[in-house]
């Protein structure tokens, strides 16, 4: 019997190792431009408004029946207000207010008229 000499190890062709080397640089910059990302939406407060919405979701004791609704609800009321809105809801202030004056004159009105 003869015994043959094992062989070498296969080894990466010069080809072979720099399309490995190329792939791993893309894999590196991906995940660079993910941290980046994911930096940015941690700067702007996007996870944080997201965590307590999801969180408000989670604590929610009976669950909705669309949770992208309740996303959605929760997530337009953090966001700023339309100036335009703002001013409805001053101007909507102001005639509350006038509301109940006159409600509060016609009712001495009423009750002066009726001792007269």
């Amino acid at each position: 019997m003869s015994s043959a000499a094992p062989s070498p190890p296969a080894t990466v062709s010069g080809a072979s190792y720099a399309a490995a080397a190329v792939t791993m640089a893309h894999y590196k910059a991906a995940d660079s431009k993910r941290e980046q990302f994911r930096r940015y939406l941690e700067k702007s407060g996007v996870l944080d408004t997201l965590t307590k919405v999801l969180v408000a979701l989670y604590e929610e004791p009976e669950k909705p029946n669309s949770a992208l609704d309740f996303l959605k609800h929760h997530l337009g009321a953090a966001t700023p207000e339309n100036p335009e809105i703002e001013l409805l809801r001053l101007e909507l202030a102001e005639m509350k207010e006038k509301y109940e004056a006159i409600v509060e004159e016609n009712k001495k009105l009423k009750t002066k008229e009726k001792v007269q």
